[in-house]
């Protein structure tokens, strides 16, 4: 039911953006929102200052003559995201910790519960470490300071390694068949019509090797909300595209099919990409221009997508693309 109200919200905003004007006059301090031309100027610095980000022209049926030609909207290629958001999101009861405390108390979120502990727990991922006391033995009386290694003190050690018998005859030694004994050092390896074993290459044989997903992302400006929008479509490691409910588990559950929905790209053909809707991103915007104010410092419009990137990632926050300046909120001049 979410994806059909999804769905016939995305016609009505599609008309609305046909019907509305494009935006003029700046009122980028005054409502947080963006003209194309302020758009193409953080797009700019973007590109400048993170050099993975470019400009892409698209489909060339669906250019907006609002934007430059070769500059329709900013991509990204190849993004790694290497954990689910099930995996760094904590979903559980809230322990209060010193209850007493003049500020209130402070939670423990993460905590482990002894009733619960067992051979799935922590410990099971501490390997139990033993030693072996026949080796230890074996290494000590091989070691050339170990005291049973040294002489018994009478004098006689020499002499009894000559007495041990006469040297082996090495042609009788070739002809008794040792030398065709399996060598140490090639045992490891399989015989010459040996079939090597296949090494487990799947999520669900528990191995440890890390399946990498990536993404492109791609940025657009919306005529209609006049902010820029982030697009994502994601591949396994093997470049395939990944599935709808895939894409969603790389998004936070509070965002999923909520503010993030799959969307028809404004630029390009083919399937649809999971889009971060847009409708909240002016009064972000403007209360951290707000904050910047109060600080003494001053935002310039070219720092637009760069603040941009790092207010979205809280809804993708395992697609690790952000690699953008710093930028501090308190005392940016």
């Amino acid at each position: 039911m979410q994806n059909v109200l999804n769905s016939v919200k995305g016609t009505a905003l599609g008309v609305a953006e046909y019907l509305t004007p494009v935006l003029k006059e700046s009122k980028f301090r005054e409502t947080g929102v963006l003209t194309p031309e302020e758009f193409i100027a953080a797009g700019d610095h973007l590109t400048h200052h993170c050099p993975t980000w470019s400009w892409a022209v698209g489909d060339e049926s669906k250019i907006k003559p609002y934007l430059p030609k070769d500059k329709q909207f900013l991509i990204t290629r190849n993004v790694p995201c290497r954990r689910r958001c099930k995996q760094i999101e904590f979903v559980g009861e809230e322990n209060l910790v010193e209850e007493n405390d003049q500020d209130g108390g402070w939670v423990e979120t993460h905590h482990y519960n002894p009733d619960e502990a067992g051979s799935s727990g922590l410990e099971d991922k501490v390997c139990e470490m033993k030693l072996d006391s026949s080796r230890i033995e074996d290494e000590q009386a091989a070691d050339m300071d170990d005291p049973r290694n040294l002489d018994d003190g009478d004098g006689d050690g020499g002499e009894d390694d000559d007495e041990d018998g006469a040297a082996i005859d090495m042609d009788e030694f070739e002809e008794s068949g040792l030398l065709e004994t399996v060598d140490p050092s090639n045992a490891l390896l399989p015989a010459p019509n040996e079939k090597p074993n296949p090494v487990a290459s799947s999520e669900g044989d528990g191995d440890s090797v890390v399946r990498t997903r990536t993404y492109d992302l791609h940025i657009t400006y919306d005529k209609y909300y006049q902010t820029p929008r982030l697009w994502v479509i994601g591949y396994d490691e093997n470049r395939k595209l990944l599935s709808v409910e895939q894409m969603y588990d790389d998004v936070s559950q509070d965002h999923a099919k909520k503010t993030v929905t799959m969307e028809t790209h404004p630029h390009l053909p083919g399937p649809n990409m999971a889009s971060v809707h847009p409708c909240k991103h002016a009064d972000i915007m403007k209360k951290i221009i707000q904050t910047v104010e109060e600080g003494g410092g001053e935002l310039g419009v070219h720092m637009y997508l760069i603040i941009f990137l790092k207010f979205v990632q809280t809804v993708i926050p395992t697609i690790e693309y952000d690699f953008t300046q710093n930028f501090n909120i308190t005392n940016h001049k």
